[in-house]
């Protein structure tokens, strides 16, 4: 574990709105426009309705950036995918509890192949999937939109999910005296993030919202300056919403 998560808000670009004829050009990019962190959508045709990439990707790009690669395996089984991810590059490999026979394992599993490891919840999974495994991860991914398909919308309702699993690792740092990551995934653009980031995500996942920037807006730097400023900007300068407005 090389690679150190920085501290406060972090923005992840996933690679899976991405131009992947130009895919290594397009991580350094992101970088350069002042994001830390590449997050890659696994998908198998078989977990979720679709089928991306896989460990051969994660190793392409991994000699042309020095960011957090952060994988997130929407396949079922798990298991056998977790070796090859990190042999790839992968500082942070996460995954459903449903796709795994045995989570508690599976989370060890990414831990001894020197991984940060996670646990993804989708919208209607239940928050007691955390009961029992919190001293293990090192990152929650809370999904605000089902798995499957890039452009979604954000699904409101994940903002109480979020708060509730920032309680939990509240809770859970005061007890154990060590942070767990809170990362939101699904929908999040310029003009939700500073909502979802207040409702306690410190790690953002945005795919389309980023490399689907017209160069007009300013690019890549455009878009992610618009994206961290709204995380930092004070709460009178912040607008509504779209999803919020009355």
């Amino acid at each position: 574990m090389e690679r150190e998560l920085g501290a406060g808000h972090l923005l992840a670009p996933s690679i899976l709105s991405a131009d992947f004829a130009r895919l290594g050009e397009e991580v350094e990019r992101v970088v350069e426009a002042g994001c830390e962190v590449i997050h890659v959508d696994v998908m198998d045709n078989h977990y979720v309705p679709n089928l991306t990439i896989g460990p051969l990707v994660c190793a392409a790009i991994r000699p042309r950036t020095r960011a957090i690669i952060d994988v997130h395996l929407m396949v079922r089984p798990v298991d056998a995918l977790v070796a090859p991810f990190a042999k790839a590059g992968a500082d942070i490999i996460s995954f459903h509890p449903e796709a795994s026979d045995h989570p508690d394992r599976t989370l060890a599993l990414i831990r001894e192949q020197g991984c940060r490891a996670g646990l993804a919840l989708n919208p209607a999974t239940p928050l007691t999937h955390l009961d029992h495994v919190m001293d293990r991860l090192d990152l929650i991914l809370v999904m605000s939109v089902n798995p499957g398909f890039g452009g979604q919308s954000f699904i409101p309702s994940a903002l109480d999910k979020i708060a509730e699993v920032r309680r939990r690792i509240d809770r859970h740092r005061e007890r154990a005296g060590r942070d767990i990551r809170l990362e939101v995934d699904g929908g999040i653009k310029p003009d939700n993030i500073r909502a979802v980031a207040d409702a306690g995500a410190d790690l953002l996942v945005a795919g389309s919202a980023i490399f689907g920037a017209p160069d007009a807006d300013g690019g890549y730097r455009g878009v992610v300056g618009r994206m961290l400023a709204a995380l930092t900007a004070a709460p009178a300068e912040l607008a509504a919403p779209e999803w919020r407005a009355a």
